[in-house]
């Protein structure tokens, strides 16, 4: 609250702020940034003002030293989350998923404040330059296969520097069950693994990999659509 009545020149105004929220926390749900981002969003329109999504996000990192685009409203962008910044906006939409979320409870909750940065060798920077052509063209092409591939291998880069148990094995199940891509965390422990909404059958497939993973001592399991107001095939 303190920074963003600075931000407002306000510096000897104050408040009490109450938030709500069922987001857990320390797991990668972004729990910690919806908390900040609806905190900044409150005092400013208490103060009868209105913030664009960059100034937003600059707040938010000023607060937590890093930061998720939440300020973005889900917008595709290639966000830097420590210095706050959009590198890349694309104009169309992500292509739709259906997404198998879970965590393994071996994998303890990750203090983000306390979080050292990923430090990542020349070989992973040039990684992350050719995975960042890909997602562009699958979210140009609406192509959610290929954006499966790029979140994949975003994931093994992870693993080297935030590792999730049994991840070699969820590699081996999303090309066992045809998912297109498993995502994870980067600051958390969550994993999902990712299915073309479009698919035939996706429903039946993503509840049976849910029970699958429920029955294997897989926690927080869920099934969930990207664009859930929009009708699913099955």
């Amino acid at each position: 609250m303190a920074l963003t009545f600075e931000h407002l020149g306000l510096v000897q105004y104050g408040g009490d702020l109450t938030i709500e929220s069922n987001i857990p926390a320390s797991h990668g749900y972004g729990s910690s940034t919806a908390d900040v981002v609806a905190a900044i969003r409150a005092v400013a329109a208490s103060a009868g003002a209105a913030f664009s999504r960059a100034t937003v996000s600059h707040i938010a990192i000023a607060a937590e030293g890093a930061s998720d685009p939440a300020a973005y409203d889900g917008r595709p962008v290639l966000f830097a989350q420590r210095e706050g910044m959009v590198i890349e906006h694309f104009t169309d939409e992500y292509p739709r998923f259906m997404v198998v979320g879970f965590r393994h409870p071996s994998d303890q909750p990750v203090d983000t404040l306390h979080l050292p940065p990923a430090r990542y060798d020349a070989r992973e920077l040039e990684q992350f330059r050719c995975l960042r052509g890909l997602a562009a063209q699958a979210i140009k092409q609406q192509n959610a296969r290929l954006l499966g591939r790029v979140a994949t291998a975003s994931s093994r880069i992870s693993q080297r520097h935030l590792s999730k148990s049994r991840f070699d094995d969820m590699l081996r199940l999303t090309a066992e069950v045809g998912g297109c891509g498993l995502q994870v965390a980067h600051s958390g422990t969550l994993m999902g693994i990712l299915f073309p909404v479009e698919e035939p059958g996706v429903t039946e497939r993503t509840n049976a990999v849910a029970d699958r993973l429920s029955h294997s001592g897989f926690e927080h399991v869920t099934v969930f659509a990207t664009y859930a107001d929009e009708a699913i095939s099955s």
